[in-house]
């Protein structure tokens, strides 16, 4: 006989595996091949909770399937905001929606960002590609109160110029100079004046303490690798980076087994890991 508190976790269960119908109220076109989604519940009593930096949702494309889509922004008010890159037969169709189309979405899940950890500290963000996306609430937190941190450095990597996310927000913060932005891409086009390379270049032109600097990074496994080796090899502790792992989520409640890496679930232990804890595993090749 099932217990009263069996019972309850099964409905709980059932309750993160149900999509909840979410509206497209905005789409806005970040990329060639990236798109913002800003969705509401189409009834107020489907309304999620807010997620926190680092999370993610679900998000259910209908008759196609659904995948893991980190928070771009994170909002009080019941909207859920997510930039969405195309590159599968799900993410092609979320890219391919229109204001008033029906989505679902099921969240939020896993682990967040250590802004806490870092305020009263120094801050490097590095977001490559697609991940300045999940880093993204990072700095929102961080310019919402910007005398909590010290020094604040975003880089931002990107194949291409046009390639990089949020360019409008990017002059933005560059121009207000409360935290220092750097750009940089692989593949300069004809009037792309700014530096390029990878963004362990970037991190070369950094100083920084080792005794005071938190650091958060996403993007590409490779990128996430150089990245922590680089900064290891300048003296910061290992404990202090934190990255995000993507594999592939299913079911986002650590069941179905496809994220498993050794003895974690990236839905339910990550997505964002301390480096410590992941650099081991990061040898297992992509899922």
């Amino acid at each position: 006989m099932r217990t009263e508190a069996q019972s309850a976790s099964e409905t709980r269960e059932r309750a993160a595996l149900a999509p909840r119908p979410h509206r497209v109220v905005q789409r806005v076109r970040e990329t060639r091949s990236s798109v913002t989604l800003i969705l509401a519940p189409v009834e107020a009593e489907e309304a999620l909770p807010p997620g926190r930096p680092g999370q993610f949702n679900m998000v259910w494309a209908p008759g196609v399937g659904e995948v893991p889509i980190s928070f771009s922004a994170i909002d009080d008010s019941g909207l859920q905001i997510h930039t969405i890159r195309a590159v599968g037969p799900v993410s092609r169709k979320l890219c391919a929606v229109r204001p008033g189309d029906v989505v679902g979405l099921r969240g939020p899940f896993g682990s967040t960002w250590p802004v806490d950890a870092a305020r009263g500290r120094d801050l490097i963000i590095v977001g490559c590609g697609i991940g300045l996306a999940p880093v993204r609430p990072v700095i929102h937190s961080v310019l919402a109160d910007r005398d909590a941190f010290g020094d604040v450095s975003l880089i931002v990597g990107a194949r291409k110029a046009d390639d990089l996310l949020f360019r409008e927000e990017l002059d933005g913060w560059w121009q207000r100079r409360e935290i220092r932005v750097r750009t940089i891409v692989d593949q300069p086009s004809d009037d792309w004046r700014g530096n390029i390379g990878v963004v362990t270049k970037e991190l070369q032109r950094i100083d920084f303490d080792p005794d005071r600097t938190q650091v958060i990074a996403c993007g590409p496994e490779i990128m996430m690798k150089f990245v922590a080796e680089h900064l290891i090899d300048r003296g910061l502790n290992p404990g202090d980076i934190a990255v995000s792992m993507e594999r592939n989520m299913q079911c986002a409640i650590g069941q179905c087994g496809h994220c498993q890496l050794r003895g974690y679930f990236i839905c339910t232990d990550g997505p964002v890991f301390a480096w410590p804890r992941i650099q081991p595993l990061m040898e297992v090749r992509e899922l």
